[in-house]
């Protein structure tokens, strides 16, 4: 039941944020308002229902860590990317066309804010974390990628690879960083961190959406296994390289800490 009531309240708060994020859409200012209001709102709406439903304090979105891990995880997101998309160039997959726009790129930075908050309390938040309960962090894991890849092919460009390469690369770096850390503030940096570099600062597609918007204009030159095509750089092989490699790094951590839920219970 508490599944069920959380995915349908995120649901609704992320088509909400899709919403608002194209109404702003050109417009700097309303869009860092819009995405600034969606994640507030949606951070006590989570809050509020975890009180209500779990009758625990709502350890992993704490107020006290919010800023320094945001911020942090953020930078490494951003850095993760600039990395990434620094081996998608060497190997002919990424070139930058010219100057975008400083405004755009802050217009990008709302509707990342927004569009990252809504995603990790709906995957991470509520559908990892109660599958994790009921069937343990490998369940879980494969559950909450599969369908955080899925939901990308609504996406205008999306292909059938590019899901794929969404649940590969991003679903399972952002479960296991959660699962690693058990803080939704980790998955909410580097989603924010990575997506806002892709578009606001190389000026790339973000998962087969329409439009870049950013402080560079990039094109995607030559194969598109290595630039990931019309999907943009997550379809890239060398994202998913570097995803996975994220990904294991976080879980091999949460193996020594004893953070691997088992079916059943810790352990």
């Amino acid at each position: 039941m508490r599944l069920l009531v959380m995915i349908a309240v995120f649901a609704v708060v992320l088509v909400a944020s899709a919403a608002l994020n194209q109404a702003a859409s050109g417009n700097f200012a309303l869009a860092l308002i819009c995405g600034a209001s969606t994640a507030i709102g949606a951070l006590f709406m989570y809050r509020r229902l975890v009180s209500t439903l779990e009758k625990r304090p709502v350890t992993e979105a704490a107020w006290s860590t919010l800023a320094p891990q945001v911020l942090r995880w953020t930078a490494a997101g951003i850095a993760l990317f600039t990395v990434t998309i620094g081996l998608i160039a060497l190997f002919g997959g990424y070139r930058v066309e010219g100057w975008g726009s400083f405004w755009a790129m802050l217009a990008t930075l709302g509707t990342m804010i927004g569009a990252a908050v809504a995603e990790e309390l709906l995957f991470r938040g509520a559908l990892f974390r109660l599958v994790e309960e009921w069937l343990g962090t490998w369940a879980a894991l494969a559950v909450s990628g599969v369908l955080f890849g899925a939901l990308h092919l609504l996406n205008p460009g999306a292909t059938a690879w590019g899901a794929l390469a969404i649940a590969a690369e991003a679903g399972l770096m952002l479960g296991a960083a959660y699962t690693a850390t058990r803080s939704l503030w980790v998955p909410i940096g580097l989603h924010l961190g990575w997506n806002f570099a892709e578009s606001g600062l190389f000026g790339t597609v973000v998962s087969g959406t329409t439009g870049t918007h950013g402080l560079l204009r990039g094109s995607a030159p030559g194969s598109e296994l290595i630039s990931g095509g019309s999907f943009g750089p997550e379809g890239s092989v060398l994202a998913i390289v570097a995803g996975v490699a994220v990904a294991a790094l976080f879980l091999r951590h949460a193996y020594r800490t004893g953070q691997i839920v088992r079916r059943g219970g810790r352990g």
